[in-house]
């Protein structure tokens, strides 16, 4: 038998050992755990009254605000956009002082203003009654008061008590506004004359996320929003249809086509109507109204309806709004298929606004152009599903979707335009010239996203695309950094991973972070997931920066050592890449040497059929890499780094060499 003091010993030792492994397996589990993001929540519930004969509303927000954060409220934020639509403010002084600087010529050869030439001095001529505001007058937690300091289009509310983490706490805010005359993105009378382009319309909530409040004045540039429920009762001049966010509740009471199929509406023998809309899980509402409108809409499946609402008067004709609704639903399964499922029960395509604006659920459009309609649509996807800061991450938004329009346009034109029934002869004959035309041109497919980025890079206004959506020194610096060089970031990661590799990336992405809002490091962690390989170098080079991409075919010389033809490939831009070398060789054989970058610590899969040879990693400190091939150099035509054009090299004219014969 063992003696006490030995069996003590042992049991002490085996202690630890259970000991020792539980701490182990523990600290393992909360270094590789992936743990949800929180997301506050609210519940909106708003009436308005609306004095159309003056512009002006007044209304009530009930709200009820679930604190998830870890974190205990002391104040929170309210954003009162209409406030920039006045002399002087945020919005007119930043506009104007862009329009003093130039970044182009005119083809006279005159400067030409920066400012945004929908608003440029416009506000500052605004007069009293053509101005807009948003006064909150009370905002109420159990019948008391809170403390309110006005920061022109912020709004900050001192709580009398603190919110606490994982609590709910009920507001009351009393509110009253004038609808600008329109100038940017909201406002009454626009050019096509629709009468209410209701957008930033109420005191919304700002987001507190894991950086904290995001209290961004109204400048110029987009929104971020709480995700939430909204109820919203619009009681207007019973002459106005009403388009909005939501599904109206109360259809076959108002009419105007909501009613169910069938349904006699009973007359309204009041002068106003309240309509009535609910909108679940989305971070914004908006609103239009117009004495003449008409109102389309298509049943795409159960669960989903199409709208379109238009002026009667509109130059573009009933044929182009339909033609919308129609190619929007033949573009839906491709669209799901590539970039995630559309999760809302209907989306509405509205003519108001400024151009082209999305909002929950629906878009204000200039017009029904294809263009226009799929942009503002995918953006469902990247600012409304997936919710990502635009103030921090335009490129995010503005890039990714532009990079998904041309997409699915690409995709229509091919599949679909031909067959539209809203489309005239003419039409159809030039889209055809055109679809032709792109399928013997290489790089038309995204171009223009790329041309966009290389004037960028070539123009001396480049800023990093981490710059804040509002700090830009320049709007064009920021359009075109934003949405091409965003695009571009895209488009060439199907370069750097293969494209079927960057398609599940951007589902996996979809699938993991919808309705979390995701920043730049959860997008780059996602792809490196999914590939299985590094692309933090990217990243830092792309968006951190505003280094570019160069490389030049260099020399073909005879291997003093092997006697093979050695092609050299030189780095002159200082951001390194993968290189794809294409050798076309006399006999009309061709072969694909692909050169990993060392960063990467992997290779990308075969994209096709070529024969693929892999050579050693290319270090990034190495400005020339040199490797050979087995054929002769008497066989070889032309040598070409990425014959895809998907490497957003802002020098092609040194990326191919042919041999002469």
């Amino acid at each position: 038998m063992l003696s006490l003091n030995i069996a003590i010993q042992i049991i002490a030792r085996n202690m630890r050992i259970i000991l020792l492994s539980f701490f182990s397996l523990t600290i393992f589990n909360v270094l590789t755990a992936q743990p949800e993001r929180w997301q506050q929540h609210i519940k909106y519930n708003i009436d308005v009254k609306v004095d159309a004969a003056n512009n002006q509303f007044n209304g009530t927000e009930k709200l009820e605000y679930t604190n998830n954060s870890p974190d205990t409220l002391s104040k929170i934020f309210i954003h009162l956009y209409w406030n920039a639509f006045q002399p002087n403010s945020g919005m007119d002084m930043r506009s104007r002082e862009l329009g003093k600087v130039s970044t182009r010529k005119d083809r006279a050869g005159n400067p030409v203003p920066d400012w945004d030439g929908r608003v440029t001095d416009r506000i500052s001529k605004l007069s009293s009654s053509e101005q807009g505001y948003q006064k909150v007058l009370s905002v109420k937690i159990l019948g008391k008061e809170q403390k309110l300091i006005e920061h022109e289009t912020i709004l900050e509310v001192q709580l009398s008590k603190p919110i606490l983490p994982k609590s709910k706490t009920l507001l009351d805010i009393a509110f009253e506004a004038q609808v600008p005359k329109q100038i940017r993105r909201s406002g009454r009378n626009n050019a096509e004359g629709v009468q209410y382009s209701m957008s930033q319309w109420y005191p919304k909530i700002v987001e507190y996320d894991y950086q904290g409040w995001n209290a961004n004045p109204y400048i110029a540039r987009e929104f971020y929003g709480v995700w939430g429920d909204f109820e919203v009762k619009i009681n207007i001049d019973r002459k106005y249809m009403v388009a909005a966010t939501g599904i109206l509740q109360n259809a076959n009471t108002i009419s105007y086509g909501y009613e169910d199929k069938g349904v006699v509406v009973p007359a309204n023998k009041s002068a106003t109507n309240s309509w009535i809309f609910k909108g679940e899980n989305i971070h914004d509402f908006v609103w239009a109204a117009d004495t003449a409108y008409l109102h389309i809409s298509k049943k795409i499946r159960t669960g989903l309806t199409f709208h379109a609402f238009y002026k009667k008067n509109d130059v573009w004709g009933d044929s182009a709004w339909n033609n919308a609704l129609w190619a929007a639903e033949k573009v839906l399964p491709y669209i799901e298929k590539r970039f995630g499922a559309y999760p809302y029960p209907q989306y509405s395509f509205i003519e108001g606004g400024d151009g082209g604006m999305e909002y929950a659920m629906a878009t204000l459009l200039k017009g029904p152009g294809l263009g226009t309609v799929f942009h503002e649509w995918m953006h469902s996807w990247y600012q409304h599903i997936l919710g990502t800061n635009e103030s921090l991450y335009p490129w995010m938004d503005e890039g990714f979707t532009s990079y998904a329009e041309n997409e699915v346009t690409d995709y229509y034109n091919e599949n679909w335009a031909m067959q539209a029934p809203f489309t005239n002869a003419n039409a159809k004959k030039n889209l055809a010239v055109q679809i032709a035309r792109d399928k013997n041109d290489l790089p038309a497919k995204q171009s223009d996203n790329y041309s966009g980025y290389f004037a960028l890079a070539k123009s001396g206004f480049e800023e990093p695309l981490t710059t804040h959506a509002d700090h830009f020194n320049t709007n064009y610096g920021y359009s075109l950094a934003s949405y091409s060089k965003g695009s571009v970031f895209m488009g060439q990661l199907g370069y750097i991973v293969g494209d079927s590799v960057r398609d599940k990336i951007l589902l996996e992405y979809y699938r993991l972070w919808k309705f979390k809002h995701p920043n730049a490091n959860d997008f780059i962690r996602v792809a490196e997931k999914t590939s299985g390989l590094a692309l933090q170098w990217y990243k830092e080079y792309w968006v951190n920066s505003t280094k570019t991409i160069d490389y030049k075919i260099g020399n073909i010389n005879i291997d003093s050592v092997t006697n093979k033809p050695q092609i050299t490939v030189e780095r002159i831009g200082k951001m390194p890449m993968p290189i794809d070398v294409l050798i076309t060789y006399k006999d009309g054989t061709k072969e694909l040497h692909y050169i990993p970058l060392n960063l990467m610590f992997g290779t990308k899969p075969a994209e096709d059929l070529t024969p693929r040879f892999i050579h050693e990693e290319w270090k990034w400190t190495h400005p020339v890499y040199t490797f050979d091939i087995d054929k002769k150099l008497s066989d070889i035509k032309s040598v070409e780094i990425d014959s895809s054009f998907r490497m957003a090299d802002i020098n092609r004219a040194n990326n191919k060499l042919v041999i002469p014969e």
